[in-house]
């Protein structure tokens, strides 16, 4: 995913009603940015940090510009901006580079499903027609980094995304395959486990969603202010249960 213009740096000064920041620009001035992100954004949001944003042209919106990445001490990049998930993950499959999300003959996004009215990030059909045997793809954003590599999800508690869980179980008991994919915009995570102690439901759902069948991986991207892309596949390591 490539970004033309580039992003533009700035310095953050807070973040705050959840959906906002005020960043410092480098001639000293301060503009409020739409933050993208429903997450607790724990390790990703500290002042004085080094940002990037982008700036959209809909005259309509009252907030123009868009927090998209962070600069972790000094050393790290994380991406924020959970709507670039989807499509990074997409990218990936479109161009074949996950093996096992090959050879579907067709891919949709947002499809409703579940027996709890969801709707699935990616849905792969073998079949022109939509028919043949089905994969249900749910995308998490990942950026809390723990240091030695270590990457934890969810970075707060997450009713909806255990409920998730939940419905990617039941696809497998139809008979259809289930991926939970998290995706990693964070340059400083070597692998993913669940953060036990922030929402121990979620860790214990997706042990359980695990066992059941669904097929879990992860993928690190590589981020500058000019292009974000997903690049390897990381281990995801869940705790014995």
């Amino acid at each position: 995913m490539k970004f033309t213009p580039p992003f533009q740096s700035a310095t953050l000064i807070r973040r705050y009603k959840r959906f906002l920041a005020d960043v410092e620009l480098p001639d000293g001035s301060a503009i409020t940015v739409h933050c993208p992100n429903t997450g607790s954004m724990k390790n990703c949001n500290e002042p004085g940090s080094r940002v990037w944003y982008s700036t959209s042209d809909n005259k309509t919106r009252k907030y123009p510009h868009t927090f998209e990445m962070i600069e972790i001490n000094g050393t790290h990049l994380a991406g924020i901006n959970t709507n670039r998930a989807n499509h990074l993950v997409r990218e990936l499959i479109e161009k074949g580079k996950v093996p096992t999300l090959s050879g579907y003959a067709s891919l949709r996004h947002e499809v409703n499903y579940g027996k709890e009215k969801s709707r699935i990030d990616f849905l792969l059909q073998e079949h022109p027609d939509e028919t043949g045997r089905a994969c249900y793809i749910e995308v998490k954003n990942v950026t809390l980094g723990m240091g030695k590599g270590l990457g934890l999800f969810p970075d707060a508690v997450t009713t909806r995304g255990t409920k998730h869980l939940r419905e990617l179980m039941h696809i497998v008991s139809q008979g259809d395959r289930a991926v939970l994919f998290f995706c990693v915009q964070h340059t400083g995570i070597k692998r993913v486990e669940p953060a036990v102690e922030i929402d121990p439901e979620y860790s214990a759902t997706l042990n359980e969603a695990a066992n059941a069948g669904v097929e879990i991986m992860a993928w690190q991207a590589k981020l500058s202010a000019e292009a974000i892309t997903l690049v390897r596949e990381i281990p995801v390591v869940l705790p014995p249960g």
